[in-house]
């Protein structure tokens, strides 16, 4: 892994990172005039695997997954200066799969127009099933509310990996990577990466105390409001 880089070598992951950054990059100029832009990318570093994921499951090619990811996460934006989500009413998790679900939507309705701009792709996605139309998201379909759950799971550790990322060096985040993540012994990091056995415990307690406090922060997200509960931070 390069400094500070993902543990997943795979080239076509690679590619992918390339046009999240792009996205991420495109979005945060569209809140330029916003006050907390810091917490919007750090958000967007969070959601925006499970987002993109749902949307390419829903039969959406990669450039309209990341139009999704966008939309999504500038309507949730809107959405909370107006104060329109009402944590009483359900949990954080179920109002951005809502969100999510509109903007598939959208991207369907935009195909329509313009169906040669958009073919179907080679291969079928990993869910065995009707593709595009009968995919599209209904909340009452049990069919998505599972790949979005099975999303959600897949998503708590690369999105407090991905959190934890912008709040430790990069010096730190790659010795932990090697030391937990892929499971290197302390020597062997010590001779790898030319730094001292104390650096190694400091960045695998250091790293792995904020990584518990993330995942436990994304967890938190998936229960509904209860009057006297304290919200997470």
């Amino acid at each position: 892994m390069d400094e500070g880089g993902s543990t997943n070598e795979d080239p076509r992951n690679g590619e992918l990172e390339r046009l999240a950054d792009r996205t991420r990059r495109s979005l945060i100029l569209k809140l330029t005039d916003w006050q907390d832009r810091k917490s919007w990318d750090e958000f967007y570093r969070t959601y925006w695997r499970l987002i993109y994921s749902v949307a390419i499951q829903a039969g959406l090619q990669e450039q309209e997954a990341m139009d999704v990811v966008q939309e999504t996460i500038l309507t949730i934006a809107k959405q909370s200066r107006k104060q329109a989500y009402d944590p009483a009413k359900g949990s954080f998790k179920t109002w951005l799969w809502r969100v999510t679900s509109w903007r598939i939507r959208d991207q369907f309705r935009a195909r329509s127009k313009d169906p040669s701009q958009y073919p179907p792709p080679i291969s079928a996605n990993r869910y065995e099933g009707p593709q595009v139309v009968d995919l599209l998201p209904d909340m009452g379909d049990s069919s998505f509310e599972k790949i979005w759950e099975r999303e959600w799971q897949d998503n708590v550790m690369n999105a407090a990996l991905e959190r934890v990322k912008t709040k430790v060096s990069p010096k730190q985040f790659q010795i932990f990577d090697y030391n937990v993540l892929r499971g290197m012994k302390a020597s062997e990091v010590q001779k790898k990466l030319g730094v001292t056995i104390t650096q190694v415990y400091l960045a695998k307690h250091r790293v792995g105390s904020l990584l518990n406090k993330e995942i436990k922060f994304i967890r938190s997200q998936e229960e509904p409001y209860h009057p006297g509960k304290k919200p997470a931070p």
